[in-house]
């Protein structure tokens, strides 16, 4: 592998996405590769100096290697942390899977070997009424990552998601199970299901973590499946 440009999305919100993306930019940093994080739109940004910022874009930001102004890494951005379709019509403005390929595309052009685009929510977070992330994903045509919110509900959650984007035609390049739910009962269990119905490499299984930071996320992942295109 050289070059791998993918979308991380997730079970569900609150699963971890941000965090999983930017241990798996510290991960592939640490064999070797140049990173790149995008989070293309996010809705819940604090009002700042320099402007709108958010959270996860910030982090993005800091774990990749190759450096972004904050606009490329985050080109849409809306204050209040709602659905961003919703959000973007509180604005007056109108979200499209083509307007986003553009910044994306844009952003693309860092000379960065290892490009992870984070979504918001789950897969079929709308981007109005007519389009979702799903329809941003098959526009740009890459792999996707999924990242499983471990708690209850989750293996239908994974399984509707995975079932999903492999109707729209696209890859599934790996899974990352994170336990959200320290408490989840019969979690070996349930990790063995997915492991037994997921038909994709599992890149990791990321214990509950209390403020974990990119590094320590990265300790319990596994890129070389990727990097070895298995």
């Amino acid at each position: 592998m050289k070059r791998f440009t993918a979308f991380v999305t997730g079970t569900d919100t609150e699963v971890g996405k941000t965090v999983i993306t930017a241990g798996l930019l510290k991960a592939f940093e640490q064999q070797g590769f140049s990173t790149l994080g995008l989070k293309p739109v996010s809705a819940g940004c604090d009002v700042t100096d320099d402007g709108l910022r958010n959270e996860d874009a910030l982090l993005l930001q800091k774990a990749a290697s190759v450096k972004a102004a904050y606009e490329t890494v985050n080109p849409v951005a809306y204050e209040p942390a709602i659905a961003p379709h919703i959000a973007a019509m509180e604005n007056g403005k109108l979200l499209t899977a083509s307007g986003l390929e553009g910044f994306i595309r844009g952003a693309m052009l860092k000379p960065a070997q290892v490009k992870l685009i984070e979504g918001a929510g789950g897969w079929f977070t709308p981007l109005s009424y007519q389009e979702t992330l799903a329809d941003l994903v098959k526009r740009l045509n890459v792999p996707v990552i999924l990242v499983v919110g471990m708690r209850l509900g989750c293996l239908n959650h994974a399984l509707l998601t995975v079932a999903a984007l492999q109707t729209s035609g696209l890859t599934l390049a790996g899974w990352v199970a994170n336990r959200v739910d320290p408490e989840m009962g019969r979690f070996d269990e349930n990790l063995e299901t997915l492991k037994q119905m997921v038909d994709a490499p599992c890149l990791g299984v990321v214990p509950h973590l209390e403020q974990a930071s990119c590094d320590q996320v990265a300790q319990y992942l596994d890129v070389t499946p990727i990097i070895s295109g298995r």
